[in-house]
């Protein structure tokens, strides 16, 4: 088992899934979101670190995915976004794990089957993948969304990996 920690990243809310992945599924292990107040966004930064840092610690995960920042209208959030992912990927690399990112797309395209699927539709695959009780909160689902996309990447590389090993290195 490979536990998997997924981030999705924000300057005012970050969500984070902790799955446990291997043997072809995954399995819940924690979620929440991170939320930051105030004006001063070098503080919320400071604290979003401080707790990416104590969510890493308390989870212990072997990886992290992070979604990377889309950039929509509005400029400045995408730097704020930008700032707030490049803290958590610092987060992790402070802790010496390897670091994946996921584009949106990429994400709704592992769990939904098209890269254009609706946020409810991600939640709802979530909840089916994990075979949770409940609809975790939306930053806290794209966040496990993450790192179900990860665990399955991760699959097919290694399936990839192990078919040119076993044919020799030829496609």
């Amino acid at each position: 088992m490979t536990r998997i920690l997924g981030i999705d990243p924000g300057s005012q809310i970050t969500g984070f899934g902790v799955i446990d992945a291997g043997g072809g599924g995954a399995t819940y292990v924690d979620s929440g979101c991170i939320r930051l107040r105030g004006s001063d966004l070098g503080a919320r930064l400071r604290l979003l670190h401080e707790q990416l840092c104590e969510v890493i610690v308390a989870s212990g995960p072997d990886e992290v995915a992070v979604e990377r920042v889309f950039v929509a209208r509005n400029p400045d959030s995408a730097l704020k976004l930008g700032q707030a992912r490049g803290v958590a990927v610092c987060a992790a690399a402070l802790q010496e794990l390897p670091v994946s990112e996921y584009a949106a797309r990429q994400v709704k395209q592992a769990l939904v089957g098209r890269g254009g699927a609706e946020k409810r539709q991600v939640q709802h695959m979530v909840v089916a993948v994990l075979q949770l009780e409940g609809t975790p909160q939306a930053d806290a689902a794209d966040a496990l969304a993450v790192a179900i996309c990860h665990a399955h990447h991760r699959r097919i590389g290694g399936a990839l990996a192990r078919a040119t090993a076993t044919s020799g290195g030829s496609a």
